[in-house]
């Protein structure tokens, strides 16, 4: 994987730095690159999984997220190389894809991946419309960095506490205006 990081960041030098020409580049590897990057996020899913995944290795995992009243919180993507969910980089991400596909749709459309991206940016608002259970209630995270990080197991096998930590009137934060710019889309 070092590898994989190390060709791709000297490409992008040789690109901005006027070493190569972008336009020389094979349409094909643009193509393949949109295509890795939404299995990528096919791959990170929580919940259960459609069968058109595309990612055999992967199954249903984490079906028990529950908020602190029994709400369920399955769904979304877990973050990085961990199974913590964390709704405020989650909207994140799915705002940029958003803008994404808003500036650049055709490009998806020629690389025959703008159904997959815009199942990608489902994915993550489906979930957000679980987390937010109440008019002034919005789960913000699920499952604890600490327990995820002593756990080396696929998230099909986890069996440890996964607590729902929420903002509400009582706990308030400025997580709610990421939420409201994404599902604006």
């Amino acid at each position: 994987m070092k590898y994989f990081i190390h060709f791709y960041t000297i490409n992008t030098l040789l690109i901005l730095f006027g070493w190569a020409n972008p336009i020389q580049l094979d349409l094909d590897s643009y193509k393949r690159v949109i295509k890795m990057s939404l299995l990528f996020y096919k791959a990170q899913r929580s919940g259960h999984l459609p069968d058109t995944t595309g990612v055999s290795w992967r199954g249903d995992s984490a079906l028990d997220d529950h908020g602190q009243n029994g709400e369920d919180l399955s769904g979304g993507y877990y973050d990085a190389s961990d199974y913590v969910k964390f709704s405020f980089t989650m909207a994140f991400t799915t705002t940029m894809l958003s803008w994404g596909v808003i500036s650049y749709e055709q490009g998806y459309r020629a690389a025959g991946q703008y159904e997959n991206v815009l199942d990608a940016i489902k994915w993550a608002t489906d979930y957000f419309i679980k987390c937010h259970v109440s008019k002034n209630e919005f789960y913000g995270q699920v499952g604890d960095f600490d327990i995820d990080l002593d756990y080396w197991g696929r998230p099909e096998d986890m069996n440890m506490s996964r607590p729902a930590y929420k903002i509400d009137e009582a706990r308030p934060g400025e997580l709610w205006y990421s939420f409201k710019g994404v599902l604006a889309f």
